[in-house]
């Protein structure tokens, strides 16, 4: 069996038991964590056994990205400059169309690859962009590729409906597929890729729809996470259906949220329902101020998600230091204006944020016995920084290090289920320049062919 020692390093373990470790080892045997300590002697194992020197390096447990659709990898910063709006418009009813199977395919391989680079080791991929069971099978086999640990969020595509077809919030998630996929590639619910739903919501669907969507998930024992705001709910009493219904609880995950009244968002949060933030692009597109305090406030901590690379960078570094700064940037105004002053203290510790993107992701996946913290038994999913970077010396505080100083440059290493996936700030994958031509190729034939559609119009 594979064994790997990690050897005095910081160790941040998101693990209350365990703590923190200034200098710490941690032991990797197969695809799990198997002792964290400050020292660690193998004795007779040493020679066995791989080592890896930590000085100067703080090991975190893996990042969890909670909402991205990667099948926009290709189209990086084309939507920079759109409101939500220009967004429903030009992507869903115009790039998207555009898409065939090979685009999905590619835009998902090398957006997870590019997870990994930064260090994240579970994407959530809210794929919406499936027309065809080829383009669904296209992302399925590009994240699997990729290496990384995902769960598959099986999604529906949004066009303008042509003459006689049903507007898409009317359209019921497909069953047959969902069960085909069940069946197939995503069969095992521990494996390195797994399956959710990615509905539409009773802010996106009829109620009818919703209903069956919502059953089901629960029938199929699936996570549904929708998109929740944007522009006018398509079902107003939708929500109170639903909850009266007994549908609404753990295993539903609300992405964005920032429109929600206080008293839905009460009674969600002792539903049980989790929720994902993706701080930069709500800010950017025009969705409001993030939901992150309001939740804080109730005693519930969100996840974190990158949402958009067409629009943003796809660093969850950079994700958990903007949502950390968005709330208390919002809790000074607000101590402002209530007392003239700014607070006593931060309102948020650095250590929340990590807590977002690390062991909350996990507990949205139902996963947080398997991944989230470098724990005794939990799989070998883990991030090594480089604290001698120039940008990040010296450190006094490791976590402060990590969630305000941290980007891809210093991510000097990835292992995902034990196995090493980025070393010495070398992604460990063959033909990536191959992979970023036909990356470029795919991007350039989606803005071309959209074009051309544009002015034949």
């Amino acid at each position: 069996m594979r064994r790997t020692l990690i050897k005095s390093a910081t160790i941040i373990s998101m693990d209350d038991t365990i703590g923190d470790l200034r200098i710490g080892d941690v032991l990797v045997e197969g695809k799990r964590i198997v002792e964290v300590r400050p020292s660690i002697d193998l004795g007779d194992g040493a020679a066995k056994t791989e080592i890896v020197d930590g000085k100067g390096r703080i090991v975190i447990p893996g990042l969890i990205n909670a909402h991205m659709h990667t099948w926009q990898t290709g189209l990086r910063g084309y939507a920079a400059n759109w409101t939500l709006l220009e967004y429903f418009r030009r992507m869903h009813a115009g790039l998207a169309t555009v898409f065939r199977p090979e685009d999905i395919h590619i835009a998902t391989l090398v957006g997870a690859l590019n997870q990994i680079n930064c260090g994240t080791t579970t994407l959530v991929d809210w794929c919406h962009n499936n027309p065809t069971p080829g383009h669904t099978d296209a992302a399925v086999r590009g994240l699997i590729e990729s290496g990384i640990r995902a769960a598959f969020f099986h999604g529906s595509p949004k066009p303008e409906p042509r003459p006689g077809e049903p507007h898409f919030s009317e359209v019921p998630h497909p069953r047959r597929e969902v069960e085909r996929l069940l069946a197939g590639p995503l069969a095992d619910p521990d494996g390195l890729v797994t399956l959710g739903l990615a509905i539409l919501g009773p802010h996106y669907s009829t109620l009818d729809v919703a209903m069956h969507d919502f059953r089901m998930a629960r029938e199929l024992k699936l996570i549904a996470s929708m998109h929740q705001g944007g522009g006018p709910a398509k079902t107003s009493d939708g929500w109170e259906k639903l909850i009266e219904a007994g549908l609404v609880g753990k295993g539903i995950n609300i992405v964005h949220g920032n429109d929600l009244p206080d008293d839905l968002l009460d009674r969600m949060i002792n539903l049980g329902v989790s929720f994902s933030v993706t701080p930069e692009n709500e800010m950017i597109q025009g969705h409001g101020f993030p939901i992150t305090g309001r939740l804080l406030k109730r005693g519930v901590r969100p996840t974190i998600g990158i949402d958009l690379e067409s629009v943003l960078a796809g660093d969850l570094f950079s994700a958990a230091r903007v949502a950390l700064s968005m709330q208390r940037s919002l809790d000074n105004a607000e101590s402002r204006k209530a007392g003239g002053t700014i607070p006593p203290t931060t309102t948020i510790p650095v250590r929340e944020a990590l807590r977002w993107i690390t062991m909350e992701g996990a507990r949205m996946l139902g996963r947080e016995t398997q991944i989230g913290s470098l724990t005794p038994g939990k799989l070998a999913d883990l991030v090594i920084i480089s604290a001698s970077d120039l940008n990040l010396v010296p450190v006094h505080d490791p976590v402060a290090t990590v969630v305000m100083q941290t980007s891809l440059a210093n991510v000097e290493a990835v292992m995902i289920g034990g196995a090493w996936k980025k070393r010495d700030g070398r992604l460990l994958v063959e033909g990536l320049e191959a992979k970023k031509e036909l990356l470029a190729q795919s991007g350039r034939r989606l803005v071309q062919d959209i074009e051309r559609q544009g002015r034949a119009a």
